[in-house]
């Protein structure tokens, strides 16, 4: 199997764990050997990285390329700072140990200098939505437009949601004990499902920025799957087994999806008190199948003992 095609879901990408690219441990966390529990991982050169450090950054990458290890399991990703950071880093000897790349700040303006780039190379792209144009629902739909190009499709595992740039542009910060959902953000993120999951691109659910909230986190990934979003980048190591225990799988849940999936099916049935519809609902079930696949069903193991889980 090409390790670049690895990836057959985007619900396998779990929590990345986002983290400067100028750490000492990279490779141990990139081979596992750090943070086992990974499944994915982002190495930042953007916003986690002074602009006196990009440089030094870069070059301790390339580094440490050098020791990552082959691995089917674990999804490394780097952050790239802009196009021309991207260019320095597809020059990199072992660049191809890695499996794509976040694109920040991404729109019309960078829609080329990105993609013209990793045309004809076999890695994944995740653009980032955090612009001001994402209030634009009429920008959105023409950066939908663009990003359709069969050529484009194909590379983009998922559309990233920049929660905190966002609501920097609004001159806000999420308050304490409240979820996105509670803030002008939550029009947002229902118009950027409603533009772009309906064409096929999966959005990713933004930061948790609070790391003693064990309560909100729970309501805001909840309230995320509600929306359709697919994964939630973490911060910091402890919220990695947090967030991924609330992608499990409800067996009610689980049960209907098997049920509306099956080619016995009847067209409309009831299960559970609820009614299925195959015509309505098979795409629901395919992707509760595909979180069960690499979640599981959920258990009695509540949140907050997860939570206290060492790492």
């Amino acid at each position: 199997m090409n390790k670049h095609t690895k990836l057959i879901s985007p619900w396998q990408m779990g929590a990345p764990l986002y983290m400067p690219g100028n750490r000492r441990d990279i490779i141990d966390i990139a081979n596992g050997d750090k943070y086992a529990m990974l499944r994915a991982m982002i190495f930042c050169t953007e916003d986690a990285v002074s602009a006196a450090d990009v440089d030094s950054c870069v070059r301790h990458i390339g580094l440490c390329l050098q020791g990552f290890r082959e691995s089917h399991s674990r999804f490394r990703f780097i952050r790239a700072r802009n196009p021309e950071i991207l260019a320095r880093l597809l020059d990199l000897p072992d660049i191809d140990k890695i499996d794509g790349f976040v694109l920040p700040k991404f729109n019309q303006s960078v829609f080329h200098a990105y993609f013209d780039q990793l045309k004809g190379t076999p890695f994944k792209a995740m653009p980032t939505l955090e612009t001001p144009e994402v209030f634009d629902s009429h920008a959105m739909i023409e950066l939908r437009q663009a990003l359709l190009q069969p050529d484009i499709a194909e590379r983009v595992l998922m559309l990233r949601i920049g929660g905190n740039d966002l609501m920097n542009l609004l001159g806000l910060r999420r308050p304490r004990a409240l979820t996105l959902y509670d803030t002008p953000l939550a029009h947002v993120i229902a118009q950027l499902v409603t533009i772009f999951k309906p064409y096929g691109f999966a959005l990713s659910a933004p930061v948790f920025e609070y790391l003693d909230d064990v309560a909100t986190l729970q309501k805001e990934i909840q309230l995320d799957l509600a929306h359709g979003l697919i994964g939630k980048t973490a911060i910091h190591p402890s919220q990695v087994p947090a967030i991924e225990h609330c992608y499990a799988v409800d067996k009610e849940d689980y049960d209907m999806a098997v049920r509306l999936c099956a080619q016995e099916a009847p067209a409309v049935f009831k299960m559970h008190n609820a009614m299925c519809e195959v015509a309505t609902h098979q795409q629901w079930a395919a992707g509760i199948l595909s979180r069960e696949a690499s979640y599981g069903l959920k258990n009695a193991v509540s949140l907050q003992e997860v939570a206290e889980w060492s790492v």
